[in-house]
C-alpha cells in the first residue's frame, strides 16, 4: 500500500508568502511552491501523513492566522487533504516554472525544457524532499551575494579566470544542493557541501549530476561543521550558509576554524529581527558584517575576517 501524504494548499495575501515558507520549513513539510492567483498566492506542501495528525495541522493554521494579523493581513485560507505518494512529487511541479534570479541565474525546473538562447548561467533542479527551489527569499538573496562574491575577482578576463579556479566554498546546510551548484557554475574550483537530512544530501547529488558537477568538484556529506573540518583539506575562502539564525550563532564557533584571514561568508534564513543577534555573534568571533541584504521580512549578512 502506497504511503499518503498532507497536501496544504493555502491562499493568501502574496505579501505573505515568505512567512508561510518559512512556518513550513520549521514544521517539516516538502516540496513547497506558490502560484499567483489574481492579486493573491496559493502556496502549496506536502508532509509524510505520519508525522502529523489533524491536530497539529489545525494548529498550523492558528499559527499561520496569527503570523498575518501580527503583520496586518488578511488571514489566510488553510486547506488541507490525503493524496497517494505517487501523486505528491507531480502535484507540485505543476506549479513550479522557471525563475530568473538576479542577473546571472535562470533556475530550470529538471522536467521542463531548457530554454533555448538564454545568456543566463542555467541551474536545473529537482529539489525533491530538499528545501531550496529558489522561490524564497533566503535562497535568492545568497544566489545574488555570490554572483556579486564572483563579480569582485579580478578585472581582467585572464586572471578572473585564474582566480575564479582557485576559489573553495563551504555550503553548510546544502539542502538541494542549489548554492553548492550555483557556486560552481559561477566558476568556483571545489564546493564541499553538507547537511544533517540525508535526503538532503541526496538530493544535492542527484542535482549535481543533473547539472553535469562532478562528486570530485562538488563534495557532498552528511552532517555539519565536524564533518566539513574533516573533509576540507585547507581553509576555504567562503562559507555559504543559510538555515536558521539560532543554528547559525550555534555553529559560529566550528564554523570560524575552517576560515583564513582572508574568507568571506554568506549567512541567511535570518529573520530581521534575529539579525542583531547573528551578527554580534559573528563580531564576537572576529567576522565582520561588510553588508545586510533584505528582502521582505529576510536578510542576508555578508561577512568578512575582521
Amino acid at each position: 500500500m502506497a504511503n499518503t501524504w498532507w497536501e496544504l494548499q493555502i491562499l493568501c495575501e502574496t505579501e505573505l508568502e515568505e512567512s508561510i515558507f518559512w512556518r513550513l520549513q520549521n514544521f517539516g513539510f516538502r516540496g513547497t511552491a506558490s502560484e499567483k492567483k489574481g492579486n493573491d498566492s496559493i502556496v502549496r506542501s506536502y508532509l509524510p501523513q505520519f508525522q502529523a495528525q489533524l491536530l497539529d495541522l489545525a494548529a498550523l493554521s492558528l499559527w499561520l492566522r496569527q503570523d498575518a494579523l501580527c503583520m496586518g493581513f488578511s488571514v489566510p485560507v488553510v486547506q488541507w487533504q490525503l493524496i497517494d505518494e505517487q501523486d505528491w512529487a507531480s502535484s507540485w511541479k505543476q506549479h513550479w516554472q522557471p525563475q530568473e534570479i538576479g542577473d546571472r541565474f535562470l533556475i530550470n525546473p529538471a522536467w521542463l525544457p531548457i530554454p533555448e538562447n538564454s545568456a543566463r548561467l542555467i541551474l536545473r533542479l529537482d529539489p525533491g524532499v530538499a528545501f531550496g527551489t529558489g522561490t524564497h527569499a533566503t535562497t535568492q538573496l545568497c544566489l545574488e551575494s555570490l554572483e556579486m562574491r564572483f563579480s569582485e575577482l579580478p578585472a581582467s578576463f585572464q586572471e578572473k579566470e585564474k582566480e575564479s579556479q582557485n576559489v573553495e566554498i563551504a555550503d553548510i546546510g546544502c539542502g538541494s544542493g542549489i548554492l553548492s551548484i550555483g557556486a560552481v557554475l559561477l566558476g568556483a574550483k571545489k564546493v564541499y557541501a553538507v547537511d544533517i537530512d540525508p535526503l538532503a544530501v541526496k538530493s544535492t547529488v542527484e542535482n549535481s549530476a543533473l547539472n553535469g558537477v562532478s562528486l570530485e568538484r562538488l563534495v557532498v556529506a552528511e552532517g555539519s561543521v565536524d564533518v566539513l573540518t574533516k573533509l576540507v583539506e585547507q581553509p576555504v575562502d567562503g562559507i555559504v550558509c543559510n538555515i536558521l539564525a539560532d543554528v547559525i550563532i550555534d555553529l559560529v564557533p566550528e564554523i570560524s576554524a575552517i576560515s583564513k584571514p582572508s574568507t568571506w561568508g554568506i549567512f541567511s534564513g535570518i529573520l530581521l529581527e534575529q539579525s542583531k543577534a547573528v551578527a554580534d555573534t559573528l563580531e564576537k568571533h572576529g567576522w565582520l558584517v561588510a553588508t545586510l541584504w533584505r528582502r521582505k521580512e529576510w536578510c542576508c549578512l555578508n561577512v568578512r575576517r575582521s
